[in-house]
């Protein structure tokens, strides 16, 4: 039989992005307030549908450009450049109202940004701490996430979690010059825990790769002066910087 688009019912490709960064020492998700409806005026994650001529990652580029100005990539700023990746790919039926609507969420992790600037159809853009979003140590969210958004920021703070244990990439929560006490803080932020900073220190400047000293020091955050660093040539990190149990 030939192949009749018709037989089959339409649906929707968008893409969600959960853009993480470390703001006044607490792991912050980037969020929007919807102009429009479905539920409007609630906030929820940035992103939106997938055009016909572009690739899911420059789909996510593109709305996160629109929805708050930011950009993964920025060869003048003074920070290393953004980390995005893909992070699941989510199809409940009703997840949508207006359709059926399949979303593929990226992940982002970036240094401390800027205050995002509301663009296209987003009525706000803000900073929110993870904890008033997902809850914690059985209270209720601050803030009730649009959609299935509180699902899928709850993935993707766990999957960066998961990742700085393993790899490099805390030091994409950090500018291209960085201390380690920054770092260690970046650690904790993530985690949600407090380490202590000798021990930290110890095994993050005895993990072979990871962080270059670059000759300098400085006295940002007060007291004697302290060494600089910037991220090594290792992804992987051996052994890995397991999280404490809480």
């Amino acid at each position: 039989m030939p192949y009749d688009p018709s037989d089959f019912p339409p649906f929707a490709v968008t893409v969600d992005l959960v853009v993480l960064t470390v703001r006044r020492h607490a792991l912050c998700a980037l969020t929007v307030r919807r102009g429009e409806e479905p539920f409007q005026g609630q906030w929820a994650l940035p992103g939106g549908f997938v055009r016909v001529d572009e690739d899911l990652a420059s789909a996510a580029a593109r709305e996160l450009a629109e929805e708050t100005g930011l950009r993964t990539q920025d060869s003048g700023s003074r920070h290393a450049a953004a980390h995005l990746e893909q992070l699941a790919t989510y199809g409940d039926p009703g997840r949508d109202p207006r359709m059926r609507v399949v979303s593929v969420a990226h992940l982002v992790l970036a240094p401390d940004l800027p205050a995002p600037t509301p663009g296209g159809d987003a009525g706000g853009a803000q900073w929110t701490p993870v904890a008033g979003l997902l809850g914690g140590d059985g209270g209720a969210p601050a803030e009730r996430l649009a959609f299935d958004h509180a699902r899928i920021l709850a993935d993707g703070v766990e999957r960066a979690r998961s990742k700085i244990e393993y790899s490099s990439l805390a030091a994409a929560f950090c500018p291209a010059e960085f201390t380690v006490g920054e770092l260690r803080r970046v650690y904790e932020a993530v985690w949600g825990v407090a380490l202590d900073p000798r021990n930290f220190h110890r095994k993050v400047t005895g993990t072979p790769g990871f962080l270059v000293p670059v000759g300098g020091t400085t006295t940002r955050q007060g007291g004697r002066p302290a060494q600089l660093f910037r991220a090594g040539e290792a992804t992987a990190l051996n052994p890995p910087m397991l999280r404490p149990e809480v």
